[in-house]
This record gives C-alpha cells, structure tokens and sequence, in this order.
C-alpha cells in the first residue's frame, strides 16, 4: 500500500443510514418545491391564457369569399354591413340576451365558470400558509380539473352555434352546426384549445405533488415515532 493513499476495500467509511436517509430527505423536499413552483407560475399563466380566451372576440372570423367581414367571440361580435368596411359591434356578457345563439351563451358560461376556477386556485396558494400542503395541492388539482372540463364544454358546444342568422351573416349560407363555411377559426379558439391541455397536465401535476407531499409526511412521522422509541 503507498504511503498516504486513501484507504480503500473494507476500510470505507459508509454514511450511518439515518444520515444517507436524512440527505435523501432534504433533496427530496427541494427538488419537490422547485417543481411546486414551476407548477404556481404555470398555474397563473393557464389563469391569464383562460381570460384572455374568454375577454377576446376572435374565435371565428371573416375569409377571403367571406359575404361581410367581422369577427366572434364567445358573446362580443363585430360584423360590417352592407358594403361599406365599417364594423357593427353588438354582444356583452353583462346582457346574456344579446348574445346571438344560445350554444354561444353556453359555451360563454362555461368558459366564465373555468376562469373563476382558475382564479380561485391561484386563491388557494394563500391556503400553504395555514393547511398541510398536499391537501392544498390536491384542491388545486380538482379545481385545475374542473377548469379543463369546462374548457372542454364549451370549446365542444361553440361550434353549435354557428348556424345563427349573425354568423350566416359574416360566413355565408353554407355555414350551419359545426361547420363554418368561408369563415375559418381564429387564434383565440385554438388558444382556448391549448388551454384544455394545460389544465390536465396541470392537474395531474397537482395530484403527483400532493401525493408526494402526504408520503413525506408520513415517512416523517415513521422516523419521529423511530426515534422515540429509540429513546
């Protein structure tokens, strides 16, 4: 053996288990918070994506062979009138009467009802102060759930309503349930579209955390109990 060398084969030194366990613990709850966090600023992100959706009027709009110009939302829509290039505005969800179908007044209310689903679950994160922190997760994730399901709804019902005398209107007559005619699908409906996938990945994401968050806990409490009854 040279002189000075480290000392190797049955002579290694091993970490006692408590402290490979310990270690294994304190890196298991860091890497656990830089995913919640990732998790918090997705989440707020999905909550602008979802408002935007729900506030913007193009979900459909004017082509090339259109009859008139203009644009839908899912209750604000602008259309032009006769010849000339200047838009009538009408719609406003604060007068549900005036929205022209009620497949749009459907799709509108679920997509209201997931923005303040997502806006309570941003809500929630005051929760981690006051509640364990894998039951906050798995509330989140019902309510990010929830969310994506009524995206889903109204995203499926909006088409519905595309025979409305407004949109034959803007899109021709060949426009009827489901299908569009010379109008063609605007960015805010595609938006809304990736929103549905944001919301499930977010709420499996939640769940996989508040399941950690509960095993850690309880390997926790079984080292606690260990050590006591070491003493």
């Amino acid at each position: 053996m040279v002189p000075g060398a480290p000392s190797t084969g049955s002579g290694t030194s091993m970490l006692p288990a408590s402290e490979a366990a310990k270690i294994y613990q304190t890196n298991y709850v860091r890497n656990s918070r830089a995913i919640g966090v990732l998790w918090a600023i997705f989440t707020i992100l999905f909550a602008i994506v979802n408002v935007v959706c729900f506030i913007q009027p193009f979900w459909i709009g004017d082509g090339d062979n259109t009859p008139q110009s203009g644009y839908f939302g899912l209750f604000h829509y602008c259309i032009g009138s006769g010849l000339s290039r200047e838009l009538t505005c009408q719609g406003s969800f604060a007068e549900f009467s005036s929205i022209p179908s009620g497949a749009f007044k459907a799709a509108a209310f679920f997509i209201a009802t997931s923005m303040v689903l997502v806006l309570g679950c941003i809500g929630c994160f005051a929760l981690f102060f006051f509640c364990g922190t894998g039951t906050v997760y798995k509330i989140c994730g019902w309510m990010q759930l929830a969310a994506g399901t009524c995206l889903i709804l109204g995203c499926m019902i909006y088409p519905d309503g595309w025979d409305s005398d407004e949109v034959k209107r803007m899109c021709g007559e060949q426009t009827g349930k489901y299908t569009l005619g010379a109008c063609s699908l605007r960015w805010a409906y595609i938006l809304a579209i990736m929103g549905i996938m944001d919301a499930l990945v977010l709420s499996f994401l939640a769940f996989v955390l508040g399941n950690r968050q509960d095993s850690l806990m309880a390997d926790e409490l079984l080292a606690d109990k260990c050590a006591n009854n070491a003493i």
